[in-house]
């Protein structure tokens, strides 16, 4: 895509999104599940959502991309093959009931939604070396919300 990938707007350009910008980049990749959730003949999880995996055009508008981790929901399977093999995912990113061996399920890509949209809104990654002892990027973005930082933190 010409504009590469999100992870390259997030952390490696000297160029930096508009709150706008990444308003509707938000936007975008929330209508994208919405569509693979809702839309699809047979309803899909992409069970890897993360910066590197959102590429973005010519005007900025967020596309979901590298389905290598996807499965069919709901036991809908037009390939015949199993959909529930072990998941696999991207560290920080990999929702808990996926970790414990779950299924993949709409609430999974949900939480892994929610951890991108921390990411950039915050500019952290989930895998920063700030993140140690039981901190995380969540726990972070909480503590700032209840202790009044929330502005240092966006």
């Amino acid at each position: 895509m010409p504009n590469g990938s999100l992870e390259r707007w997030l952390h490696q350009e000297t160029r930096t999104l508009t709150l706008v910008q990444r308003l509707n980049i938000a936007v975008d990749v929330a209508s994208a599940l919405d569509y693979l959730h809702s839309d699809c003949e047979a309803p899909i999880a992409h069970c890897d959502l993360r910066p590197s995996n959102v590429l973005l055009d010519d005007d900025m508008v967020a596309r979901v991309g590298d389905f290598g981790l996807a499965r069919f929901l709901g036991g809908a399977d037009p390939s015949g093959q199993a959909s529930s093999v072990i998941l696999k995912g991207s560290i920080g990113y990999i929702a808990p009931e996926y970790g414990m061996g779950g299924k993949a399920c709409a609430g999974g890509d949900a939480y892994i939604y929610g951890i991108l949209l921390l990411e950039m809104f915050t500019g952290k990654r989930p895998t920063d070396a700030m993140f140690l002892e039981g901190l995380t990027l969540t726990r972070f973005v909480e503590e700032a919300c209840f202790g009044g930082g929330i502005l240092s933190v966006v």
